[in-house]
């Protein structure tokens, strides 16, 4: 048999959301397709929550960095190409891929000090519009088209996001692969079994109109907008209750800001929870608010449960919420708006559970095997230009677990612990 290929996934942090959920599910799942994996993350902010649980039921270890965090810091930063480059030395992997921004900037440049051969970058999204002003935006523009110039192939997980992209300047469109995210929905789409179990939580009745948002309490997010268009629903549906799921740096604002809006009597903050088909099963209509996104889990998830959606139009959001059909889209920065659309939602139980039907079929297409085939073949494909033999097929699965096999231990200087 031949020996498997090594790559070194990258990832600044494993907080709860899609890029951390995209690079544990092909860490475990790749070993199939003859790739081993040593997954490197850095450290999440507490309010953020972890995908830890997640990397443990999938039995995946990754190296944890600890000088590889968001926030940027020169020395800090300096500390982690350091070690990222030593790490790579040592493994010699024919691929390194990183997510998220800060791991994409460091593990690309360590990958090209190191001499990897294949060098590939997922966009989950993006920071370079909507985040920063326009100087800092630019500055940040120009260092991704510089390491795009040294980057085999950009993964983007939407056609939007990499419509933006190319728009941006980051690099030219043949530079780009769409590779959708993929995930564990199997709970979600059974989740109307759970109905009722959130509401005897809250103290919540039948009757009343549960209309949730999933998301990160972080500004790029626009919860603001999201309350100002529930203090519009709430006037004409004194039953509508807001359920917001997620944590984060603003939280203590956005409570104050619903206290200030008289929403505190209709509103659950609820953290971060585990038990999503729990939260899905109880709500009626699922919103986001968002001002910049990339493919948004929160979006597919509640279509996999069946759920209406009202969702800003920004990123690839357009490519999931089909107006009229699985949902409705309205404009970012427009409670008003968001406010009408989810009104005409909790006005019409038929119209929510025609939409939810046809969601939840079409949210079949974001199943974690597609998501493997795709990357799998992208890396078939690179390897072959690079004059590299790609791995074989492999047997039934039952062969060593080649993804968890330890690298050598770091040195103390590297600052990498599992």
């Amino acid at each position: 048999m031949a020996q498997p290929i090594k790559i070194v996934r990258v990832i600044t942090r494993l907080n709860v959301g899609g890029p951390a959920i995209n690079a544990i599910l092909l860490t475990a799942g790749l070993k199939a397709y003859g790739y081993q994996t040593v997954l490197v993350r850095g450290v999440e902010h507490p309010t953020e929550g972890s995908m830890d649980p997640l990397a443990d039921a999938h039995g995946v270890r990754p190296l944890l960095l600890r000088d590889l965090q968001r926030e940027p810091s020169p020395s800090r930063d300096l500390r982690a190409l350091g070690s990222l480059y030593r790490l790579m030395r040592r493994e010699r992997p024919t691929i390194v891929h990183t997510h998220t921004a800060k791991a994409g900037t460091l593990g690309r440049l360590a990958a090209a000090l190191a001499g990897v051969p294949v060098v590939v970058h997922t966009f989950h999204g993006h920071v370079l519009t909507g985040y920063f002003g326009p100087a800092k935006s630019f500055v940040y523009r120009m260092a991704e088209r510089a390491l795009a110039s040294r980057t085999t192939r950009i993964v983007a997980v939407g056609e939007a996001v990499k419509r933006d992209l190319v728009g941006l300047g980051v690099a030219p469109e043949r530079k780009f692969r769409v590779i959708r995210l993929g995930l564990d929905l199997e709970p979600l789409f059974g989740c109307e079994a759970r109905r009722g179990q959130l509401r005897r939580e809250l103290g919540l009745a039948e009757e009343h109109i549960l209309i949730g948002i999933v998301a990160r309490l972080v500004p790029i997010k626009a919860h603001e907008d999201f309350f100002r268009a529930a203090a519009l629903v709430s006037r004409s549906h004194p039953l509508a209750r807001f359920i917001v799921v997620g944590d984060g740096e603003r939280r203590p604002h956005l409570e104050a800001l619903v206290r200030d809006l008289g929403l505190e009597p209709v509103t659950h903050f609820l953290g971060i929870r585990r038990d999503m088909d729990v939260v899905y099963g109880d709500l009626d209509v699922v919103a986001l608010s968002s001002l910049n996104e990339g493919l948004p889990i929160s979006i597919i998830e509640a279509k996999a449960a069946g759920r209406a959606v009202v969702a800003t139009d920004v990123g690839s959001v357009g490519e999931l919420v089909r107006s009229g059909t699985t949902g409705i889209v309205v404009p970012p920065r427009d409670p008003e708006a968001m406010a009408r659309a989810l009104t005409e939602l909790a006005d019409d139980e038929g119209l929510r559970r025609r939409m939810g039907e046809v969601g939840r079929d079409e949210a079949r297409r974001f199943a974690v095997e597609p998501l493997l085939a795709n990357t799998a073949s992208l890396y078939h494909d690179l390897l072959v230009e690079k004059g590299l033999n790609p791995p074989g097929p492999a047997a039934s699965g039952r062969e060593e677990d080649l993804a968890q096999t330890p690298p050598e231990p770091a040195r103390p200087s590297d600052s990498l612990q599992r």
